[in-house]
C-alpha cells in the first residue's frame, strides 16, 4: 500500500517510519511546525530519516496554533511541567485538537500523492492525558477520512496496542537510531530528562532492556507513577 507517514522526529514516529518502509510503499513523510518548544529539535531528525530512505518530505507551518492555542507546550504558553507522563499536571502540555488538525492536513495530502493509507505511531500508552489519541477519537478520525475522500484512505496505527518500551525494541529490531530522535518538551540542547516525555523515554528504554543513547541533564530516580481512584 502506498502510504504517508506522519513523522515528528520523535522515537515513536521515527519507528514508524521505518516500519511503513518494511511494509508498504512510503510516498511522503510529513511533519509540523505548530510552535511547539521542541520543535526547532525534533523536525531536523524527522528530515534526516526521511532523506535517509530517499522520501519527500513536507514540513507544514501551522502557525495559528502557538498565537491562538492555550497550552504549555507551545511557545507562548508557560513553563513545560515536570514529573511523571500520567500525572495530572501533563494536561498542562495538551494542544487542544492538535491530532484532528494534522490527521486532516495530511490526510489531504495522502490523496494529493496518490497514497491509501496514513500512518501514525498512536501507542497504547498515549491515551491517558491525550482525548485525541483515545481509541474513540481515532475510530472516528479514520472513519471520517474514509469516508470523506475518493482514495477511502485507512488510518494506520501499527503501534497501538504496543506500550513506548515496545516500540523502542521493535525500533531496535528495525535498525533506529533513537539517538537521532527528540523528545524532551523543553527543548533545550539536551534532554531535560524530568519533564513528562523525558521521564517516557527513559523508562521506555528501561523496560525494553535496550541501552538508551540519550544524554539527560539530570539522571533523578523517575517518578512513581501516580496511582488512579481505583488502585
Amino acid at each position: 500500500m502506498k502510504v504517508v507517514v506522519l513523522c515528528s522526529g520523535g522515537m515513536d514516529s521515527v519507528t514508524a517510519l521505518y516500519w511503513a518502509r518494511r511494509e508498504h510503499d512510503v510516498a511522503a513523510v510529513t511533519s509540523f511546525d505548530y510552535g511547539a518548544k521542541h520543535n526547532h529539535r525534533e523536525l531536523p531528525f524527522a528530515a534526516e530519516h526521511a532523506a535517509k530512505f530517499g522520501v519527500r518530505h513536507e514540513a507544514i507551518a501551522l502557525d495559528f496554533v502557538n498565537r491562538l492555542f492555550a497550552s504549555d507546550l507551545l511557545k507562548s504558553g508557560g513553563e513545560v511541567p515536570e514529573g511523571h507522563y500520567e500525572a495530572e499536571n501533563m494536561k498542562q502540555t495538551v494542544v487542544p485538537f492538535r491530532n484532528a488538525i494534522m490527521l486532516s492536513i495530511a490526510c489531504g495530502l495522502a490523496e494529493s500523492v496518490g497514497a491509501e493509507g496514513l500512518v501514525i505511531a498512536a501507542h497504547g500508552g498515549d491515551h491517558a492525558i491525550y482525548p485525541d489519541c483515545r481509541e474513540e477519537f481515532m475510530q472516528a478520525m479514520g472513519d471520517a477520512m474514509r469516508l470523506g475522500t475518493y482514495a477511502n484512505v485507512r488510518l494506520l496505527r501499527p503501534f497501538i496496542v504496543l506500550t513506548k518500551g515496545q516500540i523502542v525494541a521493535e525500533g531496535a529490531r528495525l535498525g533506529v537510531d533513537f539517538a537521532r530522535t527528540w523528545s524532551c518538551y523543553k527543548g533545550g540542547a539536551i534532554h531535560c530528562g524530568k519533564c513528562g516525555t523525558c521521564v517516557e523515554r527513559r523508562e521506555a528504554f528501561a523496560q525494553a532492556g535496550v541501552t538508551d543513547p540519550t544524554v539527560y541533564a539530570s539522571m533523578d530516580p523517575l517518578p512513581p507513577k501516580p496511582k488512579k481512584e481505583n488502585d
